[in-house]
């Protein structure tokens, strides 16, 4: 797969640059009996003193922020984690010292670095109820503030992990992929148990939106996801309705059943990147899971000649596409339906119906899809006697066809006097299950009214409000204008009415027909209150 297929090589990032500390951790200025007192307390709480013991031969000294980071930084090692955590809550609550950030967060390296996971993790839930800010930034300040002093601790990178994995578990979830990144700058990976994290708690917590975002950022940073990720993810295609819809899609490209559940999902991701053209990302992506063995060759191809029809690069698509068959792959049905849904995109009617009828020949079931776009280039290049006959052989197979590409046919039908035939197509559809839109309708609306054809107007406006489907302004118009011209002045003044009632404006030439025809039946009366309507309108 030359043509797409790079390999990257990772290049290590250069680290930010430490910002300095909220609070500074350089050596304070300390006099000298502070100093005294310091090191007569670390003595002290290498031999074990009590909390009582402490109180009473330290009640003098004055504790603030520089004291207590000092004296942190003494007990920074493994050895000497338990003392630190002991001093932590000792000058809290006997000494009533409101500790700051920083002292919260070299506090909590000390005990990440020396495995006690649970303290810290308590530590981390701790300072993040706490605010020490005015805005919502309680994580991002705990975060920095954590990166800042990771150096001088020389803590390890699991205190990120660990973090993160508490912030997911108290569901603080909306801000989280920006705290990945903000560690992905600095260099600090995280572990793929984190990433399980995050998804899992995003899936229980309604926010399903987050999640594909999450993943991607997972793929980009060249985390390999393991099995537990794929049972996440998988989840959230079901939760969101789309897992059958990828297994079908799946299925085209591969050219034949495929169960895996990772290339479901990684499909999945790339294949809607495309659609919301993030193209370029989407193709970075695949090209690391290629790397990794996370997708098959097959839909690789498949996605890679997506991205290009996107783009509006048919030429390029199609070398892919010949570059694919050389390489032994058969043609799909993916593909086949791509290539005619850019021919009829580009008014190329002939070539798509001649590539449909070569996929025909080749095995390969046209979808729904595929019909769509042959119904609505036919229908809109002129061809639309040919939309039909794909709407009936659609319709013959057991699918249904879009409401898009079904307004585009009878629109072109009742242009060209077909309103009938526009019309049984449509009863046949709804029977299987179709859905109209007030678009549907308000082509037959219209094609009746230019035909003349009043029975067949009052008829389907009949249907349409058993249905409670609504003209728009063009079918109140034609439905109006061809009642007046048949003497039909009453149901001429109920479309009227209700034309108005949905702040819908006549216009004059729908006063004109209803005045000419109130005049005509003697009914001056209202045909002077008519005039006054049309003037006041202006």
């Amino acid at each position: 797969m030359a043509t797409f297929v790079g390999i990257f090589s990772r290049r290590k990032q250069t680290p930010i640059p430490f910002l300095p500390l909220i609070h500074t951790l350089t050596k304070p200025e300390i006099n000298g009996n502070t100093t005294c007192s310091i090191t007569s307390l670390i003595d002290s709480l290498h031999e074990r003193r009590s909390w009582k013991t402490l109180s009473e031969n330290f009640s003098s000294l004055k504790f603030t922020n520089q004291i207590v980071q000092n004296i942190l930084l003494q007990l920074k090692e493994p050895i000497n984690s338990r003392k630190a955590l002991n001093f932590f809550h000792w000058s809290r609550k006997e000494m009533n010292f409101e500790h700051g950030l920083s002292s919260y967060c070299l506090t909590i390296h000390i005990l990440v670095k020396a495995r006690l996971i649970k303290d810290a993790k308590a530590l981390i839930e701790s300072v993040l109820i706490k605010d020490f800010s005015d805005g919502d930034s309680r994580m991002f300040d705990v975060l920095e503030s954590l990166i800042d002093s990771y150096e001088i601790v020389e803590s390890v990178p699991f205190v990120f992990d660990l973090f993160i994995q508490t912030c997911a578990k108290l569901r603080m979830v909306d801000d989280i992929l920006d705290a990945c990144k903000l560690l992905s700058r600095h260099d600090f990976p995280l572990s793929v148990i984190s990433y399980n994290t995050i998804l899992h708690v995003m899936i229980k917590s309604e926010k399903s939106c987050l999640v594909w975002s999450v993943y991607e950022h997972m793929i980009s940073e060249r985390m390999c996801p393991n099995e537990m990720t794929t049972r996440i993810m998988v989840s959230a295609l079901c939760k969101e309705g789309k897992l059958e819809r990828f297994l079908r899609i799946v299925d085209r490209m591969h050219g034949k059943r495929c169960s895996i559940p990772r290339v479901i999902v990684n499909t999945c991701l790339v294949y809607e990147m495309i659609e919301e053209d993030k193209i370029e990302e989407g193709l970075v992506l695949l090209k690391r899971m290629l790397q990794k063995a996370m997708i098959l060759d097959t839909i690789s191809y498949s996605l890679v000649i997506f991205a290009k029809a996107k783009m509006g690069n048919l030429d390029n698509a199609k070398e892919i596409y010949e570059e694919m068959l050389k390489r032994g792959f058969e043609e799909n049905a993916f593909v086949c339906s791509l290539f005619i849904g850019a021919y009829c995109e580009e008014g190329r009617i002939d070539e798509a119906v001649g590539l449909f009828e070569e996929m025909e020949s080749l095995g390969l079931k046209p979808f729904d899809e595929t019909f769509n776009h042959l119904i609505k280039g036919c229908s809109s290049y002129g061809r639309f006697e040919n939309g039909v006959v794909f709407c009936k052989q659609m319709m013959s197979m057991g699918l249904v066809p879009s409401c898009s590409s079904v307004n585009e046919m009878f629109g072109k039908l009742c242009e060209n006097a077909k309103t009938k035939e526009a019309d049984e197509i449509l009863t046949i559809l709804l029977d299987k299950g179709f859905v109209a839109d007030e678009n549907t309708y308000c082509h037959l609306v219209c094609g009746y009214g230019k035909e003349d054809d009043v029975e067949g107007l009052a008829k389907l406006l009949f249907e349409m409000e058993y249905r409670s489907i609504s003209p728009n302004v063009l079918g109140f118009t034609s439905a109006v204008v061809s009642f007046c011209n048949h003497g039909r002045l009453k149901e001429a003044e109920k479309y009227l009415g209700l034309m108005k009632s949905q702040s819908f404006i006549p216009s004059s030439n729908v006063y004109e027909r209803l005045i000419a025809g109130h005049l005509q039946n003697g009914n001056e009366t209202r045909a002077r209150q008519l005039h006054g309507e049309m003037v006041g309108i202006g």
